[in-house]
Parts: structure tokens; C-alpha cells; sequence
């Protein structure tokens, strides 16, 4: 899967958490610009940050990275 996909749907779920930036900077220990950022730029979390967004946002790492096609599998 390339990099673009993987932007897309992490902005996706952002998106789609309904969470403000500034609420998930604080679960996951980054600046609500950096969060902002994995929305709107082409920056891509570092693996543990990563790790701690899909788990702050209740998102599967598989789906986001294309492990899965489909989020419900």
C-alpha cells in the first residue's frame, strides 16, 4: 500500500472520531498542529505515535496500513 492510501484513510478517521485535534493531542501526546498535520499534509506519525492514535481513536492499525481491505474484518 503506498502512503497516500494509508494519509487518506488515517484522515479519514480522524475525521471521523468527532474528537477535536486538541483532544486527541492529549491522548496520544503531540501538539493539536501535529494532529491537524496528519490531516491536511502529506506527515505521517511516527510507528509509536501511530500505535497510540489508533489505539486513542479505536481504529485497527491493519486497516489504516492496508493489512485489511475493509475495516470490519
Amino acid at each position: 500500500m503506498d502512503n497516500s492510501t494509508i494519509k487518506k484513510r488515517l484522515a479519514e478517521e480522524i475525521e471521523n472520531s468527532g474528537l477535536r485535534p486538541v483532544e486527541i493531542a492529549k491522548r496520544i501526546g503531540v501538539s493539536p498542529e501535529m494532529v491537524t498535520q496528519y490531516k491536511t499534509t502529506k506527515k505521517l506519525p511516527k510507528l509509536d505515535t501511530f500505535a497510540k492514535l489508533c489505539k486513542a481513536l479505536d481504529i485497527d492499525a491493519n486497516y489504516i496500513l492496508g493489512v485489511e481491505s475493509d475495516k470490519d474484518e
